[in-house]
């Protein structure tokens, strides 16, 4: 598999002083993801955990839903021309009788600002797509928990500890208790691989649970807790205005601005247990 981390020299200058030094970067590396052997679509990522990067990716374009829809997940040899394998393609084959898209799926397909999809657009796409009914999810979450999970979630980076150049997606209880953690250069990718992650351990969907996410909550991050069943959302920075809408349209309580003990809930408020309450 291809590394993590690479190593390289830097010319580093601190209050005057100059000097040049070894620093340790985050690797980005393209993954192609075929689909029963076809070619299917390309992300730069950070490697590690590929396999669950592909499975969460079928899972937020609605491919997937149960480990059952996945036969197998492998790397391809002779991804090059001399037949080396570069560890940087990956082929998910379907079970018999999941049906295959027709046409290739693009990432970002209902999500980027520059796709050309108006919000409307975006948000049907994606209510045509969702599979399990988020809103009558009965979790609540307490303030003092949903407190406590930046800190839980940076506590999990063992990456980031290296190279500060990481986001992160974390799967967490509603007590707080962390179930998983992935890191990627990328953040729909760090959420990819921990859907990805519950898809092959037959979790899906993901009632009572909370995606805590490194950074802002963009509308594709909440399409894709809405693919895995997740009915609360937290970010340590702002949400987008799509994102709120869509986060209010499938009954998702999405959380953003989280530090210390400040936050702003924009939907779903019921699910949070207020101080004193």
């Amino acid at each position: 598999m291809g590394r993590v981390t690479v190593r390289d020299r830097v010319l580093r200058i601190r209050d005057g002083a100059v000097g040049e030094r070894v620093d340790t970067l985050v690797a980005e590396e393209p993954m192609e993801i075929r689909l029963n052997g076809r070619p299917l679509t390309i992300t730069m990522r950070t490697p590690g955990h590929d396999f669950d990067l592909a499975a969460g990716f079928l899972v937020g374009e609605g491919v997937a839903s149960a480990a059952d829809d996945v036969r197998a997940v492998r790397y391809c040899a002779g991804a090059t021309e001399d037949g080396s394998n570069t560890f940087n393609v990956v082929d998910v084959g379907l079970a018999p009788g999941v049906p295959v898209p027709e046409t290739s799926l693009e990432r970002n397909f209902y999500t980027t600002s520059s796709c050309g999809l108006c919000g409307k657009a975006s948000l049907d796409a994606v209510r045509l797509q969702a599979r399990w009914d988020v809103a009558d999810d009965p979790v609540r979450v307490s303030t003092a928990t949903l407190s406590a999970l930046p800190d839980a979630l940076r506590g999990e980076q063992k990456v980031f500890d290296r190279t500060g150049g990481l986001h992160a997606a974390g799967l967490f209880d509603a007590q707080g208790a962390p179930l998983v953690v992935r890191e990627d250069v990328g953040r729909h990718n760090a959420v990819d691989k921990a859907v990805g992650w519950a898809l092959r351990e037959g979790a899906l969907p993901l009632g009572g649970t909370v995606l805590a996410l490194s950074g802002r909550a963009s509308f594709e991050l909440v399409q894709k807790a809405w693919m895995a069943g997740i009915p609360v959302i937290t970010a340590v920075s702002a949400p987008s205005s799509l994102a709120v809408e869509l986060a209010r349209e499938a009954g998702i309580t999405l959380v953003g601005f989280l530090r210390g003990t400040s936050m702003n809930v924009y939907s779903a408020t019921h699910r949070v247990v207020l101080p004193g309450d």
